[in-house]
């Protein structure tokens, strides 16, 4: 029987409560963020991971310790989407610069800022390195554990159910929220999401 890839979001920050696009920019957990993520831990009891990857910035680090989750490797591949000229501010805020009540992040492309930018395509050619380290353990029976953020996660996601990266905009994700991707006989599915 094969294993099951879970999920961990990060616990709130500040920008994560204001709805800024927060890439690359180190924002630490606030105190319900804390809370957030020991309240996943005690879900994670009967979960013993072969495998443990965690984006390498605070927010996710401190949400893994606060979980009791020892991570194996930081990987950058597990980093959030890199927003460039759009990190850290809000949907509204670059609406109103644009001039366009239509604009998501998801549909237009990311120019470059403060840090370069990447694209959906680029997000998803990380993704699937983490996917293909994580398959083996998981076709062996065996539990892997991502600790990272909501867009990153919501690509990976798209991604392991085949679908095209932009499809990552179907999965709302909310902090600290424990999810699982696995197998249905063969094909490739989601188990469980954002409990």
């Amino acid at each position: 029987m094969a294993g099951n890839i879970w999920l961990i979001r990060h616990g709130e920050t500040s920008w994560s409560r204001e709805l800024r696009h927060t890439g690359r920019t180190d924002v630490p957990l606030t105190e319900i963020g804390e809370q957030q993520a020991r309240i996943t831990g005690q879900k994670l009891t009967d979960i013993t991971p072969s495998l443990v990857i965690c984006s390498p910035l605070s927010r996710s680090r401190r949400t893994a310790e606060l979980a009791g989750l020892q991570p194996g490797s930081f990987t950058d591949d597990l980093l959030e989407w890199d927003y460039g000229a759009w990190e850290g501010r809000t949907t509204t805020e670059i609406r109103a610069e644009l001039d366009d009540p239509n604009w998501v992040v998801w549909q237009h492309l990311i120019p470059p800022g403060i840090t370069p930018g990447e694209q959906l395509t680029d997000v998803a050619i990380r993704v699937t390195r983490v996917i293909d380290r994580c398959l083996p353990e998981v076709l062996a029976g065996h539990d892997c554990v991502l600790v990272a953020h909501g867009h990153v996660l919501r690509i990976l996601t798209a991604t392991w159910l085949g679908l095209p990266p932009i499809d990552g905009r179907l999965f709302a994700l909310d902090p600290a929220r424990l999810s699982a991707l696995g197998f249905e006989h063969e094909q490739q599915v989601i188990k469980q999401w954002n409990t």
